[in-house]
């Protein structure tokens, strides 16, 4: 294989977003045919949280190669199926619901029993057999990865924790509701950071329950940079767009729109304000005199997303392709309606709707090739100009 032909400081952020990641598979489909034919690994620091896990860990494990990643990505997203991620048969949903009720009612029954509404054993079992974990340690030791970082919530301690497994020169690292642990990554880790609270049951590691790593995580950027990024490109799953459209209501709003105001606001609220966060040091970075003595430093970075409106009219397009199990247990919330397709964008895990979303994740990265170019020049190129914020949240048509 080729040397990869950025520094070993570049990182990858992939952002949550349940069926939404298919988004990131067609960004990276179209980043690896900007590359060359069977280079390196572009992004030596790979950081992914919830569905951005499950994507971050397989490019890890084809680090050597990251046309081979992507070409595993889009096998599994351009095929997908509900029923690979939960069960979707009448008694999977029904067992599931009754198992939920009666906990809430009679807790006793259900004692020390994970609970959730959903049974998510497929996504364990189709995980097992497209991941190979034992080719991190030969990536790392071969210099074609520098570290996988995948963050979870712990429930115990009510913090973000980015488990990481990397170079030996990595160091642990604690702030205020988040720290980063190093670790031999295994399913379990990418279990617990997709474990949609309610959804999903939580999983345990190291004697703590730990569920979606989208939950707690204030700084979705911050574990690249703990990890010695000084570039950054975020491929997120969805972003507000300066004027959100506003839909006429007649009554209260629906169970489906709440519970998707509050997914929206753990997986892209922190998000976009983590970017704000970083274009604002840039600027004040930019702004100090060249003697003055600081340990803050500007950070190159590019954002990939798509505008949420687009998630929300490609899901109500596609909606009907929901199992029908699913979509019975479920239409009385209000998901079926345009003001509550968000919920329905993150559990859609159908094939016609993930290739839309990697068409429209293609076409968009395509359309700024000459940005990411720029952006994933030689490390031995003159350095680019920091993009601004206005420059990154641009969305192409």
């Amino acid at each position: 294989m080729n040397t990869p032909i950025t520094s070993k400081n570049t990182a990858l952020v992939l952002s949550g977003g349940g069926a939404r990641a298919a988004y990131q598979v067609g960004a990276l489909q179209a980043i690896a045919e900007i590359m060359p034919d069977r280079c390196g690994n572009p992004f030596p620091i790979i950081c992914g949280t919830s569905a951005g896990a499950l994507n971050a860990t397989s490019l890890a494990v084809h680090a050597a190669c990251f046309q081979e990643g992507v070409n595993a990505l889009r096998e599994v997203w351009a095929g997908f199926h509900s029923a690979q991620v939960y069960r979707t048969d009448w008694a999977g949903v029904l067992s599931g619901a009754f198992r939920w009720l009666t906990n809430l009612a009679f807790g006793w029954f259900n004692r020390g029993k994970p609970v959730s509404l959903l049974d998510n054993a497929p996504l364990q079992q189709l995980l097992s057999q497209a991941l190979d974990f034992n080719r991190l340690p030969a990536s790392i030791e071969a210099g074609h990865l520098r570290a996988l970082c995948i963050t979870a919530c712990s429930y115990s301690r009510g913090d973000s924790v980015s488990f990481y497994q990397g170079a030996s020169d990595l160091d642990n690292w604690a702030r205020a509701r988040r720290r980063g642990m190093r670790c031999d990554i295994g399913i379990e880790h990418l279990m617990a950071s997709s474990a949609i609270p309610l959804l999903f049951p939580a999983v345990k590691l190291q004697q703590e329950y730990y569920g979606d790593g989208a939950l707690r995580q204030l700084a979705p950027v911050s574990p690249a940079l703990h990890l010695g990024a000084e570039r950054i490109l975020v491929i997120g799953s969805g972003m507000q767009s300066p004027e959100p459209k506003r839909f006429k209501r007649s009554g209260y709003p629906s169970l489906a729109e709440i519970i998707g105001h509050i997914m929206s606001s753990s997986f892209t609220d922190s998000l976009e304000m983590d970017i704000e966060r970083l274009h604002r040091i840039n600027n004040t970075v930019k702004q100090l005199p060249a003697e003055a003595s600081t340990t803050l430093r500007p950070v190159d970075y590019l954002v990939l997303s798509p505008d949420l409106a687009s998630i929300e009219e490609l899901a109500s397009q596609y909606a009907s392709a929901l199992p029908p199990a699913i979509r019975s247990f479920v239409r009385g919330s209000g998901m079926f309606k345009r003001s509550g397709s968000n919920v329905l964008s993150y559990l859609l895990f159908e094939t016609d709707y993930t290739q839309a979303l990697m068409a429209l994740g293609y076409r968009e990265t395509r359309a700024r090739e000459v940005e990411l170019r720029e952006f994933l020049r030689p490390a031995d190129a003159p350095p680019s100009n920091v993009y601004t914020l206005r420059r990154d949240s641009q969305r192409s048509s």
